[in-house]
């Protein structure tokens, strides 16, 4: 029985259209839209150079440490350019510093180095930290001579890793209280939060498909139902199998999205593709657990179902930065309560997780919230049809 019941809802489930619209046709021509509408903007939102300058005096001269560096992070034909430099003495460096012409300016004192600021900001922590960073660096060669370290520095044994440095740079800064809106515009592609966006809106239409399911069996929701009802066949091993049947087609859906993005609109998802499929995976089962909560607890027709669904995903999907992830920044820092029981949130935010950190502790975080909305949704969803009872079918 539950083999047969699983193949009928399959079959049912490809024939229904809006279905098959909603869950193979709709979030592929949302990325259409968005790769047209954000690609060029994707390019703009790249790591901009930040313009500083570098007291040009005997003590930066003879610091080699120092000149490899910022040489590197100021070579215009290096994808990981950081600066533009200027090398100048210091009442220059204080002129253009007035002037706004730099964001600031640093001036080595035997060997030390100061940095100078008129005030605060992200360019301006940027380049603290990646003074830091030279700074922990060269520490290695204090005790050694300068003709030993110049000598070293020509044999190629002490030149930085320019990417290894900005990434660096970019992970202090995002655990710094610098607000999550500017330091995304430089770490995070924009057209990537639309993206994670995207996948999370379709894990969660997925519970058209298991409210679908689930109507098949309830016995003021269809013929079968009726059926259903009244056959001696347990109710737990029908409602399994359409809830297996509505995540296998959701899982095509998925996997169509995937070959589009990945294989036409040329999506890079990082070198975690395998945890950045297991996250859709999860959040799909929590999109089902959504749709068959909503079939089971109101007590209204299908259409109505099938808006109340929609509106659970479009909202949520607002909320975790469809729109911009400003608005997702805001609802974390105002309103936490909110983004933390939206499973919308919770697949966005697992991805973030993926790009931003060094550990995955925040994303498995956001893999455990999923699987606990999941399963107090179907909790809820198995006393609810324990309830039901009806007069005549």
């Amino acid at each position: 029985m539950f083999l047969h019941n699983f193949k009928y809802s399959l079959k049912t489930l490809f024939k229904n259209r809006m279905l098959i619209f909603w869950t193979f046709a709709f979030p592929i021509i949302l990325g259409t839209f968005f790769n047209m509408a954000f690609s060029n903007i994707a390019e703009s939102e790249k790591l901009k150079t930040i313009d500083i300058a570098i007291v040009a005096n005997s003590d930066f001269q003879n610091n080699e440490i120092f000149k490899n560096a910022f040489e590197e992070l100021s070579d215009k034909n290096s994808d990981n350019q950081l600066f533009v430099t200027k090398y100048v003495d210091e009442e220059e460096a204080k002129d253009l510093l007035e002037n706004e012409k730099i964001v600031g300016f640093l001036k080595m004192e035997e060997n030390t180095p100061k940095l100078v600021f008129q005030k605060n900001g992200i360019s301006q922590t940027i380049f603290k930290y990646v003074t830091e960073e030279i700074v922990q660096t060269s520490s290695v060669v204090e005790n050694i001579s300068k003709e030993e370290i110049q000598k070293e520095v020509e044999k190629g044994n002490y030149t930085f890793n320019a990417e290894e440095i900005v990434k660096n740079v970019l992970d202090k800064v995002q655990n710094t209280e610098v607000e999550f809106e500017n330091t995304a515009n430089k770490n995070l592609n924009y057209m990537m939060i639309e993206f994670y966006t995207l996948i999370a809106m379709t894990c969660l239409y997925g519970g058209i498909l298991g409210m679908t399911a689930i109507n098949q069996v309830l016995p003021n929701m269809s013929n079968k139902g009726k059926r259903v009802a009244i056959a001696p066949t347990k109710k737990g091993v029908v409602v399994i199998s359409s809830f297996l049947a509505s995540y296998v087609v959701q899982l095509i859906g998925l996997a169509l999205l995937f070959a589009y993005t990945i294989g036409v609109l040329k999506v890079d998802y990082g070198a975690n593709t395998g945890l950045v499929v297991l996250l859709a995976l999860v959040g799909s089962l929590t999109g089902l657990s959504v749709g068959v909560a909503v079939a089971t607890v109101f007590k209204v027709g299908e259409n109505a179902k099938t808006g109340i669904i929609l509106a659970i995903s479009m909202v949520g999907s607002f909320f975790s930065g469809m729109m911009g992830v400003t608005l997702k920044y805001v609802i974390d820092k105002n309103i936490p309560i909110i983004n933390l029981i939206n499973p919308a949130n919770m697949i966005t935010d697992g991805y973030y997780a993926l790009y931003y950190y060094n550990t995955l502790d925040r994303y498995w975080f956001n893999i455990a919230s999923l699987l606990v909305v999941c399963a107090v949704l179907l909790l809820l969803s198995f006393f609810s049809l324990r309830r039901q009872k009806y007069d005549s079918i």
